[in-house]
């Protein structure tokens, strides 16, 4: 059962306005990045479930996050059927956040009042998406559409919140130009959270990053 509510969950998205993004099938790194992204001001992150057994890794760093890291939030990512979102929430998963629209996810999100986040590409898929129960809509891929496509967006309806991911990196520049466009809060993956050339992480360097585009967004704002 997830810990937070969905309103609660967008509350955190807004104020913190980074949700960093991650996968890896070994559990002890897993929950080193998730320690690194956590000692760097992240209070969201999304496991982006895209590996085999990736609900065993789940599993394990959730049960982490809740015993060592008070008050992290962590939710799945790339979750495709209901049938995923229902196993993910069944192991505790705060958010569910998805690549493409679907209503079969939207149900049994809604059913358990937990947060979910479509994959968003027009207008009208994100209209259907609120219409659905959407509280901020991901923007998918972002570096397809773009800050300019977000003040489009946020003409006609500036109630809308987004979650632009891909194409989004941890610079000043890029930031500002998705925030003064009018996002809630970004999705960042591999320019924020990546292996080096030997297969390792720098878990203080991910730390520095997290830390750093925090910063830079809050004085954005």
């Amino acid at each position: 059962m997830a810990q937070y509510s969905r309103l609660e969950v967008a509350q955190v998205m807004k104020n913190t306005g980074l949700v960093p993004l991650f996968f890896d099938d070994d559990i002890e790194s897993g929950k080193k990045v998730l320690k690194a992204c956590y000692d760097g001001g992240a209070r969201l992150l999304e496991f982006t479930a895209r590996g085999d057994f990736a609900f065993e890794v789940f599993n394990e760093l959730i049960k982490y996050a809740v015993r060592e890291l008070p008050g992290m939030i962590l939710g799945v990512g790339s979750v495709t059927d209901a049938g995923s979102a229902s196993l993910y929430m069944q192991q505790s998963a705060n958010f569910i956040v998805t690549p493409v629209l679907r209503e079969d996810i939207a149900k049994v999100c809604n059913r358990r009042k937990v947060l979910w986040s479509p994959g968003c590409g027009s207008l009208t898929e994100i209209a259907k998406a609120e219409e659905l129960g959407c509280e901020i809509v991901k923007l998918f891929p972002g570096n397809i559409y773009g800050p300019e496509f977000v003040k489009a967006i946020k003409a006609p309806q500036p109630w809308t919140s987004i979650m632009p991911t891909g194409g989004v990196s941890p610079t000043e520049e890029n930031l500002q130009s998705w925030f003064n466009a009018g996002v809630t809060c970004v999705g960042m993956g591999s320019k924020l959270i990546k292996k080096e050339a030997n297969g390792s992480y720098n878990f203080k360097e991910i730390e520095a990053k997290v830390a750093k585009a925090i910063s830079i967004i809050n004085s954005i704002r």
